[in-house]
């Protein structure tokens, strides 16, 4: 089993929103999209997609294909599986269709794990997410704007809507840490300490 970095960056907002993860090349996509969300952190209660030029991974409906390429099952592929079916060392991870959240992901290497390390787990953090639902990136410009400015005719709805002290610079390192390793002992346990003995792909930063 071997291991993928990924560097993913929040697009269209400032300050920069960037994550860095390492996760197995075994991972399933629906995994994958829960480990994304503990890391931002989001709060899972919106549709989302992968997506490799016009490959789309995600939750497939009734209607799957009727509007554009059919949706894959993201249960049921794995990281490994994108990579295979794509050769791509990028990929866009969207959530909520409504506000838009377009994430860039570049696998940055893949190595073999280390003995004592448990996956996934969190390398880097710079910036916090988004409050949810918050209109996507522009609405959420303007929600800077208006909790930055105590005279914006906005300012008081926002506080009241999800209170002051709001810094976008900010990041919880410990608590996405915690997060990630709930999921990491949640699928393996134990298990999740991976043999040294590993045979790493092709594929590399």
């Amino acid at each position: 089993m071997s291991i993928a970095r990924l560097e993913i960056t929040l697009e269209h907002v400032a300050p920069a929103v960037m994550r860095r993860i390492e996760v197995p090349l075994t991972i399933p996509l629906a995994d994958l999209h829960l480990v994304i969300q503990a890391a931002m952190p989001w709060w899972n209660c919106h549709l989302y997609e992968f997506r490799v030029r016009d490959m789309r991974w995600g939750l497939p409906g009734p209607d799957n294909g009727a509007f554009g390429s059919p949706v894959l099952p993201a249960e049921k592929s794995t990281l490994g599986d994108l990579i295979d079916a794509t050769g791509a060392r990028s990929f866009k991870y969207t959530y909520d269709f409504g506000d838009d959240w377009v994430h860039a992901i570049k696998i940055e290497k893949v190595f073999e794990p280390k003995t004592e390390a448990s996956y996934p787990r969190l390398i880097d953090a710079e910036g916090r997410c988004p409050p949810e639902d918050v209109g996507g990136p522009w609405g959420y410009q303007d929600y800077l704007d208006a909790i930055a400015d105590p005279h914006h005719e906005s300012h008081e709805d926002v506080i009241s809507w999800r209170g002051p002290g709001f810094d976008p610079t900010t990041v919880d390192s410990q608590a996405i840490e915690k997060d990630l390793a709930k999921l990491a002992r949640k699928w393996g346990g134990k298990a999740a300490r991976l043999p040294r003995k590993t045979r790493t792909p092709s594929v590399d930063g």
